[in-house]
């Protein structure tokens, strides 16, 4: 019994150093996590440089080892600490740790797979709590929860789009046609697409005047159509402005930070704060 009890303080010890920023011992491992953090994407980074790898390669892949390993370990000391590691492996967090050690193996069979160790830097997300900076995550969860309320109106809005641009392509490639460079469909409604969201690449160009006629309709929708999606959104984040800030207390069994103060039981999975 008592080498159980042992083995519990010593699990919530490490909970705390790990999952909270709270302790002095909890803000330094974050430190050093996102330090590790920071050097391994400048690693991954400069190991893209032809040049520093024709010098520092060997180095390089050394060091995304050191660190995968690294990595590798605190992934698997987070599921042993957690009492429902499931929850935590689903998780986004818990997501972004996996992805951010399997390049470096796949690299052994997929050359070039270290490359996309570069989601690690998404796992900088955690200097939110190092920082006191959760409120800012809260701002996130009401941009989320507003996306959310508004994907049917944004998903009509973006099928509308699609129906434009097709027909707005089409017309154009009968107008032009291919001595003008609009040498099918398709090419012509990427050109649609390119003209509609104003980014005007001018590797084609209408040369008619009907179908600069067309073009300049195009233009005019597009600074319209920029519009539309962000007011959509904006009308659903002021709906919802009334809620509670959450801090940076996270729940031993599934993880999740962002619970209110005076919380108990972790909104999430139901577990005791």
């Amino acid at each position: 019994m008592s080498s159980e009890r042992k083995k519990e303080n010593w699990k919530e010890t490490l909970f705390e150093i790990i999952f909270e920023a709270e302790t002095p011992l909890g803000k330094a491992f974050d430190v050093v996590l996102l330090i590790a953090i920071l050097l391994s994407v400048l690693a991954v980074t400069l190991e893209s440089v032809e040049s520093v790898r024709a010098d520092y390669g060997a180095l390089l892949y050394a060091i995304e080892w050191v660190f995968t390993i690294f990595f590798t370990i605190e992934y698997i000391i987070r599921i042993m600490i957690v009492r429902r590691p499931w929850r935590y492996v689903r998780s986004f967090f818990g997501i972004v740790d996996l992805l951010s050690i399997i390049p470096t193996y796949l690299s052994i069979f997929i050359l070039g797979a270290q490359s996309l160790l570069i989601v690690r830097s998404i796992r900088l997300l955690r200097v939110f709590r190092v920082l006191k900076m959760m409120r800012f995550l809260g701002e996130a969860s009401q941009l989320t929860r507003a996306l959310k309320a508004s994907r049917a109106k944004i998903i009509v809005f973006i099928g509308g789009v699609f129906a434009l641009t097709v027909i707005m392509g089409t017309l154009m490639y009968m107008i032009e046609g291919a001595e003008n460079g609009f040498t099918s469909i398709p090419r012509s409604i990427y050109w649609a697409v390119v003209t509609l969201t104003t980014v005007g690449y001018g590797d084609i160009a209408p040369q008619t005047p009907l179908g600069q006629g067309l073009a300049t309709i195009i233009m005019i929708f597009g600074y319209g159509i920029i519009a539309v999606p962000t007011g959509i959104v904006t009308a659903e984040m002021t709906q919802g402005r009334s809620f509670v800030k959450p801090t940076d207390k996270v729940c031993p069994k599934c993880g999740k930070p962002g619970h209110d103060d005076e919380a108990l039981f972790c909104k999430f999975c139901g577990g005791k704060l």
